[in-house]
């Protein structure tokens, strides 16, 4: 009788053992060298570690500023933001559609006045900021260079991310305010701004982790997001733009799921792909080739039962990014099934990495799985699926077209489908969920967030509303208004306008009367 086939849940087939045989290309290959499948860095983690984020941002700036300077005692080498949903979508807290989101899910940021409180006694010289914000990422970029400004910081030294994806807010998570067109003006302006006023900001953070979030496969993840760093490059090339220039600032954001072996391959594969995509776009110098990239450890793949057991799970997931080569990696608190991270939650995550950048032995070496038959195998399969997925995008017209049309999200939700069905059939184990189930679980005090801050955020809209230069903020609207229906480039005017205390919802609904939302 024959054995079961085995395969990766993007359908790769796995053999009983491998070979020499099934490694058909030279895989003698040195890191960072093109096209740097062996990872950016030629001694990678021998010089320095990657860097250790933790994602943080809850209820009001104080509350998330206090957790910032307890990150920052325990050794965290970047901060990372977390934005409520009203900030995501352009309202400020006293909107009527912000009622029970204030500060839920992130920090609420509504003025200048917040970004002042979330950063206060830290200087942003020195420290490196990842933003998650994508359609009013713009916006937030001018408060923190508003901000950099106020303490009288050099702008060329700033360094962080706004991640500022908005094709894949279209294509799996839903946090966008205009049309794809006016969204891509707005990045492109961003692009523009940053490569002379603000030159080691990352632009972008390409994001595969909402697509894998919403259920996409390992292989649909990297397409799809390769896909539309695609499109951003050309958006910018067609704008005039250097992709030399820009091309060095784009990163991407990758998510680290449970299968070790395919989460490897597919860092090493999606390396590998970007740089050949670069070079026949056009790009010459080797640095704009590079693919950099941060990875969050699987949020989908937290399970509220036997919340504990997800130490073990966030462990695997951590060495994945850091043998796939990761630059900066955020790991998740054992209890976000159930809530925001609890502080002991959080510091469990971030000793997790520790213990693996000081005790494991996985940053002694480059690319330390390089030339197993399996993995290098793995690596092949997983690049020539991904291309076989962006040349049926090309075909359609590239991501945009891709996404009007509904194919990716149709993608995605047909493996999100599919992966549940597996679940309930038992054909996946998960443990705690379908086997190994206990009838008490684990009893883990939960994260809970005042339903009075959106009052506090409120009081604080009013008294800023009657203290700042209305008569100013009038004129700041009016020329960003003017500034949309031209080529000017927005970001000047928004960073005057956050500078006299413009609210984020403000600026968001003058841009609505000249974009349009999309539905």
């Amino acid at each position: 009788m024959s054995e079961p086939k085995k395969y990766t849940d993007s359908g790769i087939e796995i053999k009983t053992v491998y070979t020499k045989e099934d490694v058909t290309e030279n895989i003698i290959q040195q890191p960072a060298l093109f096209p740097f499948t062996r990872g950016i860095q030629p001694d990678m983690y021998r010089g320095k570690f990657w860097t250790m984020r933790q994602y943080a941002g809850f209820s009001t700036a104080e509350e998330s500023n206090k957790r910032y300077h307890y990150l920052l005692s325990q050794g965290v080498s970047g901060l990372s933001v977390a934005f409520d949903l009203p900030t995501q979508i352009g309202y400020d807290s006293d909107h009527e559609l912000a009622e029970g989101e204030v500060g839920k899910t992130g920090v609420a940021i509504d003025s200048l006045e917040d970004i002042e409180q979330l950063f206060a006694g830290i200087k942003l010289e020195n420290v490196s900021t990842s933003m998650t914000i994508n359609a009013t990422g713009f916006i937030l970029l001018a408060l923190y260079v508003a901000l950099a400004k106020k303490q009288g910081a050099d702008l060329k030294k700033i360094s962080g991310t706004i991640q500022n994806d908005i094709l894949k807010e279209y294509a799996a998570r839903g946090t966008y305010i205009y049309p794809p067109k006016p969204s891509m003006r707005i990045i492109t302006d961003i692009f523009e701004w940053c490569s002379k006023e603000l030159p080691k900001w990352n632009t972008i953070s390409i994001s595969g982790y909402h697509i894998r979030e919403a259920g996409s496969t390992a292989v649909q993840e990297i397409a799809f997001t390769l896909s539309n760093g695609k499109a951003y490059v050309k958006a910018a090339q067609a704008k005039g733009l250097d992709i030399n220039v820009f091309g060095k600032r784009l990163s991407f954001f990758f998510n680290s799921h449970n299968n070790l072996f395919e989460e490897v391959a597919k860092f090493r594969a999606a390396r590998t792909m970007w740089a050949k995509m670069m070079k026949t776009l056009g790009a010459t110098d080797e640095k704009a080739m590079m693919l950099r990239f941060h990875t969050q450890t699987g949020g989908s793949t937290l399970t509220a039962q036997q919340p504990l057991n997800n130490i073990s799970r966030v462990t695997i997931q951590t060495l994945a990014a850091v043998l796939g080569g990761t630059q900066s990696l955020h790991t998740n608190g054992y209890d976000e099934a159930l809530s925001l991270p609890t502080e002991e939650a959080a510091r469990i995550a971030l000793r997790t990495q520790q213990i693996a950048a000081y005790e494991s032995g996985v940053a002694d070496t480059v690319d330390p799985l390089a030339g197993s038959y399996y993995i290098e195998n793995l690596t092949k399969e997983i690049e020539e699926k991904a291309i076989t997925l962006i040349e049926k995008i090309d075909a359609m017209g590239g991501s945009v077209s891709a996404i009007e049309q509904g194919f990716i999200q149709n993608e995605i939700a047909k493996s999100a489908y599919a992966y549940q069905q597996k679940i309930e059939t038992k054909e996946k184990i998960i443990v705690g969920v379908n086997q190994f189930t206990v009838n008490n679980g684990e009893s883990v005090p939960a994260f809970k967030i005042d339903d009075s801050i959106r009052l506090t955020q409120i009081e604080k809209l009013k008294i800023l509303k009657t203290k700042r230069d209305n008569a100013k903020v009038e004129q700041c609207l009016e020329s960003i208004a003017t500034a949309a229906t031209q080529q000017t480039n927005l970001m000047p005017l928004v960073i005057k306008a956050v500078e006299n205390y413009c609210t984020l919802g403000e600026i968001s609904d003058t841009l609505r009367k000249v974009f349009g939302e999309y539905k």
